[in-house]
């Protein structure tokens, strides 16, 4: 690595995260500009209330929470000596036998994983109470999707972590967003809506699953963290970036059921109206606001306690 005006050295830490990423030295400028101080402002926090805290970060698909999260954790880790796990919504879908059961009995839309409804919200809870347990010391198994297969890895690949931390992160698109009225819900957003939902009975599904299993997660939220895009548009962009480092990522030959740009221009919209909401309604209630450009950058970052 060649090392940029501004960075006088790296660290193992780093260097081992931009490698695990597959990023360059601007990403870290990037983080040690404004994720560091927000790694170290939660290590304060956690001090101050002397027990495991959950922080819960926002943003739409591609944004990058994935990889903030994994910055944070470490920082934390090398840093500020406070033991922090990462944990992904993404990671607790339904199986893809439970959501073609689900699209069977309820609506066909339910197949395709990512709304409120195809997660199994009790597995996550069952993950969150012991790491939030002050006295809870033994290792705890978190599952593992892989989004290569669209469907859940077999338990013995699952991540064992330990259970005594003190800072949980937990990452996911939809976290924070609030469920709609009915009124709001029967005006479409986009084609998917219109032509595959026109009874509006996904909508009203996953918005009463958004009620009854994400909001009651809400209060035990002791910090929040949105990454904010610039508007739905990048969303396509930064996804079909995902999807080709996936393919990538994946050895000669091995079956995948990873999307074309049709199949991807389908998927996103499956997300659309929720994201939409987030990006509209959410910026006010968090405590840390990135604002991202069109390219992931940070162009402006707010504060509220």
């Amino acid at each position: 690595m060649t090392l940029k005006p501004g960075l006088a050295r790296i660290s193992e830490w780093q260097r081992s995260f931009l490698k695990r990423h597959r990023l360059g030295l601007d990403y870290l400028e990037t983080a040690l500009e404004w994720f560091t101080p927000v790694a170290h402002s939660l290590a304060t926090l956690q001090r101050k209330v002397n027990r495991p805290i959950l922080v819960a970060i926002n943003g739409c698909q591609g944004s990058g929470k994935t990889t903030a999260a994994d910055y944070l954790s470490t920082c934390l880790i090398e840093e500020q000596g406070v033991n922090a796990v990462t944990l992904s919504l993404d990671d607790f879908y339904l199986t893809h036998r439970e959501r073609r059961k689900l699209a069977a009995s309820v609506h066909p839309l339910l197949a395709t994983r990512g709304v409120p409804g195809t997660h199994d919200m009790q597995l996550l809870r069952q993950a969150l109470q012991p790491l939030l347990d002050t006295h809870y010391q033994k290792s705890i198994v978190i599952p593992r999707f892989d989004k290569a297969i669209d469907d859940r890895c077999p338990p013995s690949n699952w991540k064992r972590i330990d259970g005594s931390a003190q800072c949980i992160l937990l990452e996911g698109w939809c976290l924070g967003a609030m469920p709609e009225s009915a009124e709001a819900l029967a005006q479409t957003v986009n084609d998917l809506e219109r032509h595959e939902d026109p009874r509006v009975l996904w909508r009203e599904y996953y918005n009463a699953c958004l009620l009854e299993h994400f909001t009651p997660l809400y209060p035990i939220v002791d910090q929040w963290i949105m990454l904010r895009a610039p508007s739905f548009d990048c969303v396509f962009n930064w996804r079909r970036e995902q999807e080709q480092k996936l393919i990538a990522s994946l050895p000669l030959g091995t079956f995948n059921s990873t999307m074309d740009d049709d199949a991807l221009q389908r998927f996103i919209q499956h997300y659309e109206r929720i994201t939409q909401n987030c990006l509209n309604k959410l910026p006010s209630k968090v405590n840390h606001l990135f604002n991202l450009d069109e390219k992931r950058g940070v162009s402006a970052y707010s504060y509220q306690p």
